[in-house]
C-alpha cells in the first residue's frame, strides 16, 4: 500500500462509500417490499416514464456543470410527482449513483492536489451528516420555506455565473493556509445546505473560483464532495423514511447512462451559458412556488403519505 496512489485511494474509499449506499437503499426495497409493495409498482408502476425521464434530462445537464437539483424539484412540483416535504430526501439519495459516476469520471481525468481534494470532500460530507439529521425531521413548510430561499440564491448565483460576472478563477491546484481552511468552512456549509435541496456544484464553482484555483478543479471537488457527501444524507434521510422510493430509483436508473453521454461535453462548454440562462428562469418560477406555498399554508401540515411508510408517487 506504500506506493498507492493518493487519487486511487481517494477512488478506493468513494467504492467503499457507494456500497454502503447501495446497502442503505437496499435495505429501503427490501422494508417497501415486507410492507406489501410491489417490484412492478416500484419500477414500472403509474407516471414511472416521467420518473425516468427526470433521471435522464436532470443528470445530464448535472454532469456538465449545471446541476441536478433545481431542475429535478421544478420538475417533481410542476407534474406533482413528489410531495414538497420529501423532494430533499428524494434528490440525496436519487442523484447519488450518478454523481459518484461522475466523481470516478473526473477524479482521474482532471488534475488537482489530493490532499486538497480530500479536504475539501471530507469537509462537505460532515456538513451533509449534521444538516441531514435536522433537515430529514422538518415539517412541510419548514422544508418549503428553506428551499425556496435556497433555490433563490442558486438561480442569483447561476445567473451570475452565466454572465461571466464572478470571478473567473486562478491556476491553483492546490489550497494551503488560509485559504485550505476558508475552503473546507465553505464546503462544510454547502454540505449542510445541499440536504435541504439546493445543489452544491453552482455555489462551489464559485468558492473555487474566489480561491483562485483553475476552473476544471472545480469539476473533481464539486463531484467528489457530493459522491461522498451523498451516501450520509441518504442513510439518514432513509432512516427517516422522509423521501419517495419510486422516485428515487427512477432518478438513479435513469441518470447513471446520461451521465458517461454528457461526460464529453465538458472539455467544450462554452455553449452551456445560454442554457443557464433557462434554467435560472426555471429556479426563479419554483422558488416562487415554493414560497408561495408555504406562506399560503401556515395551518399543520396535511402529508396524506405519513405514517412511517416510504413514499411512492402515484
Amino acid at each position: 500500500m506504500a506506493g498507492l496512489d493518493p487519487k486511487n485511494g481517494l477512488l478506493i474509499a468513494l467504492v467503499a462509500f457507494a456500497l454502503f449506499y447501495l446497502t442503505v437503499v437496499w435495505g429501503a426495497v427490501a422494508k417497501a417490499l415486507s410492507e406489501g409493495e410491489t417490484l412492478k409498482n416500484l419500477f414500472a408502476g403509474p407516471r414511472s416514464a416521467m420518473l425516468y425521464f427526470t433521471g435522464a434530462f436532470t443528470n445530464f445537464w448535472d454532469t456538465i456543470g449545471v446541476g441536478s437539483f433545481a431542475t429535478t424539484t421544478a420538475i417533481y412540483r410542476k407534474w406533482k410527482l413528489v410531495p414538497d416535504e420529501r423532494i430533499p430526501g428524494t434528490l440525496n439519495i436519487g442523484h447519488t449513483l450518478p454523481t459518484v459516476v461522475q466523481a470516478f469520471l473526473f477524479t482521474k481525468l482532471v488534475p488537482v492536489d489530493p490532499m486538497t481534494l480530500a479536504l475539501m470532500i471530507g469537509a462537505a460530507a460532515a456538513g451533509s451528516f449534521v444538516g441531514s439529521g435536522i433537515v430529514a425531521d422538518l415539517p412541510r413548510r419548514k422544508v418549503q420555506m428553506g428551499m425556496g430561499f435556497a433555490l433563490l440564491g442558486a438561480a442569483v448565483l447561476m445567473g451570475l455565473s452565466a454572465a461571466h460576472l464572478l470571478p473567473g478563477g486562478g491556476d491553483l491546484l492546490k489550497l494551503e493556509g488560509t485559504k485550505l481552511i476558508l475552503g473546507m468552512a465553505g464546503n462544510f456549509v454547502l454540505g449542510s445546505l445541499m440536504t435541504i435541496g439546493i445543489g452544491l456544484y453552482a455555489p462551489c464553482m464559485v468558492l473555487i473560483y474566489l480561491l483562485g484555483m483553475t476552473p476544471t478543479a472545480a469539476f473533481p471537488i464539486m463531484m467528489g464532495s457530493c459522491a461522498f457527501l451523498m451516501p450520509v444524507a441518504s442513510a439518514r434521510f432513509v432512516k427517516k423514511a422522509s423521501f419517495d422510493l419510486r422516485a428515487t430509483l427512477a432518478l438513479a436508473i435513469g441518470g447513471v447512462p446520461l451521465v458517461f453521454i454528457a461526460a464529453p461535453i465538458v472539455a467544450n462548454p462554452k455553449w452551456v451559458d445560454g442554457l443557464k440562462f433557462v434554467v435560472v428562469l426555471v429556479i426563479l418560477y419554483t422558488s416562487y412556488g415554493m414560497l408561495r406555498s408555504a406562506f399560503a399554508d401556515r395551518g399543520p401540515a396535511k402529508d396524506p403519505l405519513a405514517g412511517g411508510k416510504l413514499s411512492v408517487a402515484e
